[in-house]
């Protein structure tokens, strides 16, 4: 004869799953509310990092960095901070990087600075067209003799971009790779950093500078505020298990 399992010990199995759920639910609460945490956080980062590169930007031009202080050239406390410097251009030395712009595509003018200490600069001088690849078809806008470059500085870029890398043995540039175009050139001390010109206009009307893109993304907010949402579900979730639990015992 068969003995029938008493209700108290069907709904142990059941109270406990339900348990272990509750404490799973809290745990994932908490980590999404760390989260939402965490991307605030990150939003008083970003709207920093917006505000001093703003200020930068609109800075008076100090003097380019020198060689003495190039180690300590860093993106997070030099990038797109407004520089200047004098010296001649070795536009026989000119170096064409692909580019996308705003006006189309073609390709960056970087062009080594000679500077009166024997080091050099590498000057992003601004974009050309597809059809002005040839130097000979924009002879008109090179510089020659003394010069002040006034412009942004802009941190290396190595290696290549995202869908294509540098092939420096074929001179087809995909990115703005300071130490592999000084190489390939044969340009000796160079500042870890390029300069991108501003939008004083070069004779004949190229290179076009000043096409610096300044932009970052903020959607901090917007992952806070999802973490905080999917929190606030689970909790609600928690507490509508919770009052059921309490309901039944009340029943029993």
């Amino acid at each position: 004869m068969s003995v029938a399992p008493s209700d108290k010990s069907q709904r142990r199995p059941s109270r406990a799953k339900r348990a272990f759920f509750c404490v799973c639910l809290v745990l994932l609460a908490a980590a999404l509310a760390a989260l939402g945490t965490w991307q605030v956080q990150r939003l008083s980062w970003k709207r920093d990092l917006i505000a001093r590169v703003d200020q930068r930007v609109h800075a008076a031009p100090a003097p380019a960095p020198g060689q003495a202080d190039w180690d300590k050239v860093n993106a997070a406390e030099d990038e797109y901070r407004r520089v200047s410097a004098t010296g001649t251009l070795a536009n026989d030395k000119e170096t064409l990087v692909y580019a996308s712009t705003a006006i189309g595509p073609g390709y960056w003018v970087m062009t080594p600075l000679a500077l009166a200490d024997g080091t050099a600069i590498l000057v992003n001088r601004g974009f050309v067209p597809m059809d002005r690849r040839d130097p000979a078809t924009r002879r008109a806008g090179e510089l020659s003799g003394p010069v002040e470059i006034t412009g942004l500085i802009r941190m290396t870029e190595p290696k290549g971009s995202l869908l294509q890398s540098n092939d420096a043995a074929a001179d087809r540039w995909y990115s703005r790779d300071v130490a592999a175009i000084a190489g390939k050139r044969s340009v000796g001390a160079v500042a870890p950093y390029f300069i991108d010109a501003d939008a004083t206009a070069n004779p004949g009307g190229l290179p076009v500078g000043g096409l610096t893109v300044i932009h970052f993304s903020n959607n901090h907010l917007v992952y806070a505020i999802t973490w905080y949402g999917l929190a606030t579900m689970a909790v609600a979730l928690l507490v509508f298990i919770l009052r059921g639990e309490i309901g039944r015992g009340r029943r029993q």
